[in-house]
């Protein structure tokens, strides 16, 4: 408690600077914990339907049933679910809608990510500004009427040490936290588009056996009723 204490009466001697970088800091922190929440609701994938999808000749209802159990945000439901509820389509079709579900999922989780690479850049620069602030009071007491008073030269030194370990600081938080999020984001579409290509290996090869898909079954039942009159 002592630590915290003196930390934050050390910010007092940054300047007018540290105000906006503890604001930078703050809606990094916030972006942080949502995309957190946002990548454990939508990034879970069971190794059930892991497994179901990389075994050869899988039925369709048990991924159905698997998919089920995800919830709705799930992007991992949201991706199958689109290529499950189109089988009955020619691949070329079923692709173009797997890519643009796979586009949409990519917009939700970069989500804020713009704003944690812009504090990457713009905390520092904030700080380097108050760190020039800091030198400038501490030139001006230095020079003036050719007297030093060492309390306001130390304050302006501290003002420009401050308020750059904290930009540094900030920035390196929000790095950390643009770098991990950009990484799962990434892992995670490379995973959905190879599993994703199995899934219209699946209807190719439904396609080249000649087996009745969802949208063959009605005319299927029209053909063999008037085959009975």
């Amino acid at each position: 408690m002592q630590e915290l204490t003196t930390a934050w009466e050390a910010l007092g001697y940054g300047g007018a600077m540290v105000y906006p970088l503890l604001f930078l800091g703050m809606v990094s922190i916030v972006i942080i914990l949502d995309r957190a929440v946002v990548c454990y609701r939508s990034l879970r994938l069971p190794a059930s339907m892991l497994e179901l999808v990389e075994t050869y000749g899988f039925s369709w209802n048990e991924l159905d049933q698997e998919l089920q159990k995800l919830a709705l945000a799930n992007a991992y439901r949201r991706f199958f679910s689109v290529i499950a509820s189109n089988r009955d389509q020619p691949a070329w079709w079923v692709e173009s809608r797997a890519g643009d579900e796979a586009g949409s999922i990519e917009k939700v989780l970069s989500r804020g990510l713009w704003i944690l690479e812009t504090v990457v850049t713009a905390a520092p620069l904030m700080g380097l500004l108050g760190t020039i602030t800091g030198m400038m009071q501490a030139f001006k007491v230095i020079g003036g009427a050719g007297l030093v008073a060492p309390t306001q030269v130390t304050s302006g030194v501290a003002q420009a040490l401050i308020s750059t370990a904290l930009g540094l600081l900030i920035a390196l938080f929000a790095l950390f936290g643009f770098n991990f999020f950009a990484r799962m984001q990434s892992q995670a579409l490379d995973q959905m588009e190879r599993l994703g290509s199995k899934l219209v290996d699946h209807i190719r090869l439904d396609e080249e056996n000649g087996e009745p898909r969802p949208g063959d079954l009605a005319p299927l039942a029209t053909r063999e009723k008037r085959a009975t009159r």
